[in-house]
């Protein structure tokens, strides 16, 4: 019998000659694979008779079905891998799950400006060549009193355009309680690196004064930095420099503010650092995040001064950093609900919040079809987070459905859960499940327990 080349493999030693002659050649296992393009077929039964192949050469048994092992990998293969899942974490700013959540007007935004062509740089009262930042430039600026603005792919990259343009060649001037590192290994002192400045650090881990800055400044300084802390804080024995004072050194103050609060009268906000403060203290540049308090896209903005925003706009980093045209929608869109005062309806600020009479509601709509299915569920006390590098020390206390996961235990309720459409994830605590409404609409809750009735089947 004729066989591919992707099924043939000298035997090893240990390995069972026969077993390997017996599996059948990837063309007559594609053949099997009915209802699937032959393409599809013929890559799912490749890797089914490899992976078959592989077991039997170190000596394990290969699967027993191998016609169902390639349809199931066929089945992986077609299931896109970026997916929407049920995020009961109670995190609202989630890193690994996808951040913050778009306001339905900025999801229709990016669709829009991705399903077919858009005026992305032509201005249409002229007909001749536009800029990107035309379309949120101007809400930049009305937002936040800044006299200039321009607008990048994320906050790691404005920090880094800023830098580059104000210092590069010369000293930036940095707090040591301010050189921190956040997710993804994201270092203060190395992104100064990758700009071409030199740091120059001053202060002490907990306290730096107004006077370090001053002893520091010199003929080689090119800016101070001021850098938001992220998950990172100092309490007790603690002193640092206001944004104001920093300003009235006379040397350009880069400030990046992380989390991008724009919204006012939101108490929950009240210990992370105001754009527009920053902005009217005299900050050359203020860098900030567009989606984690914010609220839209991830993206990078850069508000401040004009002389300092034009030095930015033609460092040639510019391009490399610059803005997506579905990441420019949505975050237009999102700045058009804070200039018509409809803030309150993005998703994190709703999250954030959320009272207690919702969360309960919510949370007695899990627990009660659960119990109906016979499931021990209840609703306790538990404390949701921000994250997103955000606010770290808030906790956000309210109710939640915890669930007995039974004889099954945790680990294994959670990756069935994993493995549901769409997919469930919540914590742990004390060996139960933990399902928190606050990062989950009332639609969601619904399914969060559909799905964990079913796993408990």
């Amino acid at each position: 019998m004729a066989r591919s080349a992707g099924s043939r493999a000298a035997a090893r030693p240990g390995a069972a000659p026969e077993r390997l002659r017996e599996l059948p050649s990837v063309e007559q296992l594609a053949a099997r694979l009915e209802g699937l393009p032959h393409a599809a077929a013929v890559s799912a039964a490749r890797a089914a008779i490899g992976a078959a192949r592989e077991a039997l050469l170190a000596g394990a048994e290969a699967p027993g079905d191998l016609l169902a092992e390639a349809r199931a990998r066929a089945e992986a293969a077609g299931t896109p891998s970026l997916r929407p899942l049920l995020n009961a974490t109670g995190v609202i700013v989630h890193t690994n799950l996808g951040r913050a959540p778009l306001h339905e007007q900025a999801a229709a935004a990016a669709a829009g400006a991705g399903t077919g062509y858009s005026n992305l740089e032509y201005d249409l009262a002229t007909g001749s060549r536009g800029s990107r930042q035309a379309h949120v430039e101007g809400l930049v600026r009305e937002l936040t009193g800044a006299e200039a603005a321009l607008v990048v792919n994320n906050c790691a990259a404005a920090v880094l355009l800023a830098a580059a343009a104000l210092c590069a060649g010369r000293e930036l001037v940095v707090s040591r309680g301010q050189l921190v590192e956040i997710g993804g290994s994201f270092r203060i002192p190395d992104v100064i690196a990758q700009s071409g400045a030199r740091l120059r650090e001053v202060g002490t881990t907990n306290r730096t004064r107004l006077s370090d800055y001053e002893g520091a400044l010199g003929p080689g300084t090119g800016a101070i930095l001021r850098a938001h802390p992220s998950n990172f804080r100092t309490l007790g024995f603690v002193e640092d420099v206001p944004i104001e004072a920093l300003c009235s050194l006379g040397v350009p103050v880069i400030d990046d503010v992380g989390s991008g609060v724009l919204a006012s009268a939101v108490p929950e906000l009240a210990d992370e650092p105001a754009v527009r403060r920053s902005v009217a203290a005299g900050s050359a540049v203020v860098c900030y995040s567009g989606d984690k308090l914010l609220g839209g896209p991830q993206a990078g903005v850069l508000a401040g001064r004009r002389d300092a925003i034009e030095r930015c706009r033609a460092q040639p980093l510019a391009r490399a950093v610059r803005i997506d045209k579905l990441s420019l929608g949505a975050l237009e869109a999102t700045l058009r609900l804070y200039r018509d005062g409809r803030e309150r309806e993005l998703p994190v600020l709703r999250m954030l919040t959320a009272g207690e009479e919702e969360l309960g509601r919510r949370a007695q709509a899990m627990r009660a079809p659960l119990e109906r299915a016979g499931v021990d569920a209840r609703v306790v006390r538990a404390q949701a987070k921000v994250g997103g590098g955000a606010l770290p020390l808030l906790e956000l206390e309210g109710p939640a459905c915890a669930v007995d996961p039974g004889a099954i235990g945790l680990d294994e309720l959670a990756a069935r859960l994993r493995r549901s459409e769409p997919p469930l994830v919540g914590r742990a605590r004390e060996g139960w499940l933990l399902l928190d409404p606050r990062t989950l609409t009332d639609v969601e809750a619904e399914l969060a327990a559909r799905a964990v009735a079913a796993a408990l089947k």
